[in-house]
């Protein structure tokens, strides 16, 4: 017979996980003002809320943390990352933050000025945060079939160039920074971009004179979706589908608590100089100095390893291949989802599973509490809440997907607790016609209100 598929690793150190009782969980929810951030750790069995830096570091990481070099300026662990930025990505200048947003911040401060538009697909959270922030405007240029969950489509992360054009020849280039390209797109339900569709974005880039970034936090999952979609990669190792992916970009800020495989760090890669030094002055105001840039050794260390080790295809196929087995099992259960299957987590599509409830009552932050209660299982909610509101009209924004995102930490948990997760998801729908009304805000913070949003059920 043939040999089941096992993972690439043993598990050499645990962590017991408390599995509450509903009536806890009721008094736990409710005091958290249905808010899933607002839990304690203790309070959740499985723990879905992201994958950034929930993953389990390898022997080789820990031991990387070991040889962290903790000098102020200089330190060999800086150019032990360095060294890791250049082999993978192809950049020859950057700079460590502490994490993404924070490279945002730094690259967005030198860049981006009111009244600029940002062209992007599907530009996440933080991303669109730090846009408005600034007064700036982020335009979403995603290929439509990205907006129906049931749609197979290869490569739903990809920009709609007709989309991108309108943008790019109706505004004036000065008021167009960048073009940012998000691999996989996670708010587009973890999908991936392909090199044919970057390498036409940087043509229409070039064309206009604007250079393009990528949002980097997921690109070797990106790579692992290239190589089993694309034509012609499929021979490519993952190392030389980033290096090819790389070469439409000119720059990148990068979550290194996804797919570098660490609880704490970031960076920004760039190709220019000029745009190294005007950012280093943002980067030491905000960060430390450029070559630590609020990073420790250790972490640095552990980071450089981490790159190493998510561009490689055996890790890949267990990574991808453990959410793809939670979807399957969702699927199965006849839970509707993004499909196909994303690279770093499973969206659950809210509205066809509460569709009698009214998009002011936010379906899938609904969806998620009732996810807790039923199994003690923490989402989070990509939809009404996290689209925040017009910072013009203040009216809240509706996005077409409203998805429940159940992220999958990397290394962390067994297929035993997807079989949990997707029992628990079942029994959830088997009752969600009693599911009459979801929730209302009584508290928002004025920007990014998913995170500290409070609700009561109405």
């Amino acid at each position: 017979m043939n040999l089941p598929y096992a993972e690439p690793y043993k598990i050499k150190m645990v962590e017991q996980i408390y599995n509450s009782t509903r009536e806890q969980r009721e008094k736990w929810i409710k005091d958290a003002h249905y808010n899933l951030f607002n839990l304690r750790s203790s309070q959740v069995f499985v723990d879905l809320l992201t994958d950034s830096g929930t993953g389990a570091m390898s022997d080789k990481q820990w031991a990387e943390m070991m040889l962290g070099d903790e000098s102020y300026a200089g330190a060999s662990s800086y150019y032990k990352m360095k060294d890791a930025i250049k082999n993978i990505f192809g950049f020859d200048y950057f700079l460590p933050t502490h994490q993404g947003r924070a490279a945002e911040n730094v690259l967005f401060s030198t860049i981006v000025k009111a009244g600029d538009i940002v062209p992007g697909n599907s530009h996440f959270d933080t991303t669109k945060g730090h846009i408005e922030f600034r007064n700036a405007t982020a335009v979403d240029c995603t290929i439509d079939e990205a907006f129906d969950t049931t749609i197979d489509h290869p490569f739903k992360g990809n920009l709609d160039l007709n989309k991108l054009e309108h943008v790019l020849s109706t505004n004036p280039k000065e008021n167009i920074p960048f073009i940012i390209v998000t691999i996989t797109c996670n708010s587009s339900g973890g999908q991936p971009v392909s090199i044919a569709n970057m390498k036409a974005v940087k043509e229409m880039a070039l064309t206009y004179g604007i250079p393009v970034f990528y949002d980097s936090a997921r690109f070797a999952e990106n790579a692992y979706f290239i190589k089993l979609r694309e034509k012609g990669y499929e021979n490519y190792t993952i190392k030389e589908i980033v290096r090819e992916m790389y070469r439409y970009a000119d720059g990148m800020t990068m979550s290194s608590k996804k797919d570098a495989i660490v609880n704490m760090g970031g960076f920004i890669g760039m190709r220019s100089e000029e745009l190294f030094r005007k950012a280093s002055v943002y980067n030491i105001m905000f960060e430390g100095f450029i070559t630590y840039g609020g990073m420790s050794g250790r972490d640095m260390n552990a980071l450089a390893q981490g790159l190493n080790e998510a561009t490689e295809f055996e890790y890949l196929e267990s990574r991808v291949g453990q959410v793809e087995y939670l979807g399957k099992k969702c699927m199965e259960y006849g839970i509707p989802i993004q499909f196909p299957i994303g690279g770093h987590a499973v969206f659950v599509d809210a509205k066809k599973m509460l569709p009698r409830l009214p998009k002011e009552e936010f379906a899938a932050q609904t969806l998620a509490v009732e996810l807790y209660l039923e199994g003690g299982v923490r989402g989070v909610e990509i939809g009404a809440v996290l689209a925040d509101r017009d910072p013009k009209t203040r009216e809240n924004r509706y996005p077409a997907l409203e998805l429940l995102r159940l992220a999958i930490p990397r290394r962390t948990y067994t297929n035993n607790h997807m079989e949990y997760v997707a029992a628990s998801l079942k029994n959830v729908a088997e009752r969600c016609d009693n599911i009459k009304r979801g929730l209302k805000i009584v508290y928002e913070a004025p920007i990014m209100r998913h995170f500290t949003v409070e609700f009561e059920k109405l």
